[in-house]
């Protein structure tokens, strides 16, 4: 199977949206930060490993302690997927910290304050 076939891209999403509902509803870890998100998942093409990129909108101290919660979940969570979607092989997990969220927001909020400062300079202008 090539790494980017449609049967692998149907897996990915599949697997990435099975893992998202089992860290919302199933896991009751308190390490586990509310705001965490799968945003990409890729399942190699044997089906042997699975890379879970996770995001946490949180400190650092909060994305390390959800890291820790869905590492030592790792086994429910691999038992779980397992019953929910119906492969020849359930992937080994491996929980991967993607910040990329929390940088587009950071940059969403750097381009607001500069439309707020240019709103504000314009506005002096007039005066």
């Amino acid at each position: 199977m090539r790494k980017n076939s449609v049967k692998n891209t149907r897996i990915n999403s599949e697997v990435q949206r099975e893992l998202s509902v089992i860290i919302r509803e199933d896991i009751k870890d308190p390490r586990i930060h509310f705001m965490t998100s799968v945003t990409d998942v890729q399942v190699a093409p044997d089906l042997k490993t699975c890379k879970a990129y996770i995001s946490v909108m949180g400190s650092e101290e909060e994305q390390q302690d959800t890291l820790a919660g869905l590492k030592s979940a790792v086994g429910y969570i691999r038992r779980e997927l397992a019953h929910r979607i119906n492969l020849r092989n359930t992937p080994e997990i491996t929980f991967i910290l993607d910040d990329s969220i929390a940088y587009g927001a950071a940059m969403s909020k750097k381009i607001a304050d500069l439309h707020v400062e240019d709103y504000d300079s314009d506005e002096e202008e007039e005066s």
